[in-house]
């Protein structure tokens, strides 16, 4: 489950270090193929939306696997576009279809949660989170030393093979598992927004993840103008492996599942956020030096994992028949974070340099911190 979570999250980050060979390939702009990398968000955020709360309604194992089978049938499309008229459309279209799709790691992840022990479920949702963010770390790596091999299309390849075998493993091995709630896709639908209007800290730990990853995209969404500019003038394969850096964040997400199985969930997540906020320190000295602002790196990933394996700790906590919607709530939140951080991180460059970028960070982090003093008053008034 770990593997097949971060096959289908590293999935929608492929393209993003082939972008300049994927436009050699099909004679299109730079700006243009930098639309691969939004069909992929949007995509992928529908599939949030309308494909992951069918965990609650389908039987899980099947769900799983056939949504992982057109992922990676959206990836051997994407793969054998230079070869079809029309060529960059079915591109697109193979990247729409991997990113709606892709969304399997998301029904995977609370399945991993009603599969353990209550005992153990902190732990199971970490180690395959673990898997979820060491496929996205790694992700790019592993595309730029395929395409240096064989191409920018044998990454796509690639992964949509070993996507499809994680799928036919994953069909032999798992087992069934359906809701017995008996909702149709309407109810399903519906009783989304009915969790989230009825469910405080479902509310206040979407936003503790919202403001995180708001806090992390800036820096993402920064770093490589810092990085690449005059302060250091590092290429773009050196500023790539300073961003496995992160994988860090894996181990991370195995602790925190295992605090959580202790009942430090709290204690975790206030750690957490004060580690996120003090991490922007050193990410602003790291303009003067590579080495802090990997080590402030190291500590924004830590601290993020910290936050979101605690957050989702609690959320299926307060519904465990209702675990695949309440995980498409909460993961819309996230990603709308995200997307708002990036936006604000690179208008903060913009009129500020990375000063501003830092204090756009750091207002983020200011944000959870009372996100996260929210969500204590709620938990101590809680029955």
């Amino acid at each position: 489950m770990a593997v097949a979570c971060g096959l289908c999250a590293g999935a929608n980050y492929l393209n993003q270090p082939l972008l300049h060979s994927i436009a050699q390939s099909f004679g299109i702009s730079d700006g243009t193929a930098s639309v691969l990398v939004t069909c992929a968000q949007v995509s992928y955020a529908l599939g949030l939306l309308f494909l992951v709360p069918l965990g609650d309604m389908l039987e899980r194992r099947r769900l799983v696997v056939t949504l992982m089978g057109v992922a990676a049938l959206g990836l051997l499309l994407s793969a054998a576009s230079p070869r079809l008229p029309g060529q960059f459309t079915w591109l697109v279209l193979g990247t729409l279809l991997t990113g709606l799709f892709s969304v399997a790691a998301q029904v995977l992840v609370p399945m991993a949660s009603l599969l353990a022990s209550p005992a153990h479920a902190g732990r199971a949702v970490g180690f395959v989170m673990g898997g979820l963010l060491t496929g996205i770390l790694l992700a790019r790596t592993v595309a730029g030393v395929l395409s240096g091999i064989g191409g920018w299309s044998l990454s796509y390849w690639v992964t949509g093979a070993v996507m499809l075998a994680v799928a036919a493993v994953l069909a032999g091995v798992l087992p069934r598992s359906r809701s017995t709630a008996g909702l149709s896709y309407a109810q399903v639908l519906g009783s989304m927004w009915q969790l989230l209007t009825t469910q405080p800290r479902l509310r206040s730990r979407t936003l503790l993840g919202g403001f995180s990853f708001g806090s992390v995209s800036v820096l993402f969404s920064t770093m490589a103008l810092l990085l690449g500019g005059p302060a250091h003038g590092l290429s773009d394969a050196t500023i790539g492996l300073i961003g496995l850096a992160g994988v860090t964040g894996a181990l991370m997400a195995n602790l925190a599942g295992r605090l959580i199985d202790r009942g430090h969930a709290t204690a975790t997540t206030a750690a957490g956020v004060a580690l996120l906020l003090l991490s922007w320190l050193p990410l602003w000295w790291g303009q003067q030096s590579v080495w802090i602002f990997i080590a402030g790196m190291l500590l924004i990933d830590l601290a993020l994992q910290a936050v979101h394996i605690c957050n989702q700790g609690v959320i299926y906590a307060l519904a465990p028949q209702a675990r695949s919607r309440i995980n498409a709530v909460y993961m819309t939140g996230y990603f709308v974070g995200a997307s708002t951080g990036s936006a604000v991180g690179a208008m903060a460059w913009l009129h500020g340099g990375w000063t501003g970028a830092c204090l756009a960070g750091l207002g983020f982090g200011l944000c959870n911190l009372a996100a996260l003093l929210h969500d204590r008053t709620l938990a101590r008034s809680a029955p």
